[in-house]
């Protein structure tokens, strides 16, 4: 198994630096009560006009037809890992407020919040997820009957950590890389866009 914690810029919660999205997963089942912790907290994300535009699809090993379903969505190349996991999901986004009827623009970012406070309170439990752009957006829409006004965002795969040796050896390279991340001055501006914030230069 493979734990790797961030090597962060400033100092942020333990459980921040303990997230990541590892490709090795264990057959382990995910216990229902985590499971719905998981998306409770996803609920409790923001949302613009607290629309909570977001969904999911969830599939689980415990029905095997319903996993195939699901994790035939997914690129070839995310399906050979993916495959390992005991819970893969799709998100989607209502793309249209409810109350005006008008185009939601924020959906995809209230989508991303509710999947990232997901995979904090997933890391809390000592779960983890791997969201993938890698899927077939059209197939998902004609496998799941996905009505007009909703796209599917990302899939996810969740479960607990596997180990790294079950993995092609390419993927095993991918899983024990050291995690990157921009500094802080590649992306936080002030003044005019890509000026560098003075915040971040002392």
């Amino acid at each position: 198994m493979s734990n790797k914690i961030a090597n962060t810029q400033y100092p942020v919660a333990e459980i921040v630096r303990q997230r990541w999205s590892p490709v090795a997963f264990c057959d382990q089942p995910v216990e229902t009560e985590k499971l719905c912790t998981v998306l409770e907290a996803a609920s409790w994300a923001a949302s613009s006009f607290n629309e909570q535009p977001w969904s999911f699809i969830i599939a689980t090993k415990d029905n095997p037809g319903e996993f195939e379903q699901l994790l035939s969505c997914l690129a070839e190349g995310n399906q050979q890992w993916a495959k390992n996991a005991p819970v893969l999901m799709l998100s989607v986004a209502k793309l249209y407020f409810q109350h005006k009827g008008v185009e939601n623009k924020h959906a995809f970012h209230d989508v991303g919040a509710a999947a990232a406070t997901l995979a904090i309170q997933a890391t809390a439990l000592g779960l983890y997820i791997h969201q993938m752009a890698g899927f077939d957006a059209a197939k998902a829409k004609q496998v799941y009957g996905i009505a007009e006004g909703y796209e599917p965002v990302a899939a996810i795969a969740l479960g607990y950590l596997g180990d790294v040796q079950t993995l092609p050896e390419k993927l095993q390279q991918r899983e024990l890389a050291p995690r990157q991340r921009k500094n802080l001055e590649n992306f936080v501006f002030s003044g005019s866009w890509n000026q560098v914030s003075p915040l971040v230069t002392k």
